[in-house]
């Protein structure tokens, strides 16, 4: 494996380790997804200062990730502080291992979607082609939708109470945040593709793949999707809301 891969898992499972030992040791959640992206702006940042070459295409690409883990860092620790608890880590958080579970593939997690950027930094370029400038707008409209989709189910949540959200993007998506958040490391891939080959565009493959296998088929949406219908299943307003609106991707919703 590439050293350099080394160095960035060693930072993951690093950090992750210290907010686990603060987190078991208080038996608290609110450290949990603060945690999630402030390593992904540690290992950026230190994958910039060690091997970034001074040109622009680095400092934009450690710019996406940092920006991209900042929005999501702020928001998710603003929101855990209003919840006060995390409902998926009740009879969790009480057990060490069944927590230190969690924390490492958490770790495991943010090694493999930044492996573009990782893989990239081997072998930085100081000039732009096509693929970086498209794949930086793909980042740009994903954090954009991202940012403002959090934003109106945070808003949403606090004056409606407990009804599903169906305001703005929300309208034209179930998991509107999800979709942005996709789009985020996919236009990352894309940024750096043209940069990376042979196995190293394979690998680097992987990590948008990864973030999209956890949010459609793990984490993301399948428990969400329960939750909702154990709540309002059997209210045909959210019926007619399910069957009229995409599950991810923004688009018209349907008659």
């Amino acid at each position: 494996m590439h050293p350099l891969l080394w160095s960035t898992l060693a930072i993951c499972f690093g950090i992750q380790a210290v907010f686990f030992a603060f987190a078991a040791s208080l038996k608290t959640d609110k450290v949990t997804d603060l945690s999630y992206g402030l390593t992904f702006i540690a290992a950026a940042v230190w994958l910039w200062l060690t091997h970034g070459d001074g040109a622009a295409p680095g400092l934009v690409l450690t710019a996406m990730v940092v920006l991209w883990g900042v929005r999501l860092s702020a928001y998710l620790f603003r929101r855990i502080l209003h919840m006060q608890r995390d409902a998926r880590f009740d009879g969790v958080r009480e057990h060490f291992w069944r927590f230190a579970k969690f924390w490492f593939f958490q770790g495991l997690a943010v090694w493999l979607i930044l492996l573009p950027v990782t893989l990239w930094f081997e072998t930085p370029r100081a000039t732009w082609s096509p693929s970086t400038w498209i794949g930086a707008l793909i980042w740009a409209a994903g954090l954009l939708i991202e940012a403002v989709a959090d934003q109106q189910k945070f808003a949403h949540r606090r004056t409606a109470g407990a009804r599903w959200t169906d305001i703005g993007l929300w309208k034209y998506s179930r998991h509107p945040n999800y979709f942005g958040e996709l789009l985020c490391w996919w236009g990352v891939f894309v940024f750096t593709a043209a940069d990376l080959a042979g196995m190293n565009a394979w690998l680097a493959a992987i990590g948008p793949l990864s973030i999209t296998g956890v949010l459609l088929c793990l984490t993301g949406i399948p428990p969400l999707e329960e939750s909702a219908d154990r709540k309002w299943g059997k209210d045909p307003a959210y019926q007619a809301y399910k069957r009229r609106t995409n599950l991810l991707v923004l688009g018209p919703r349907r008659a």
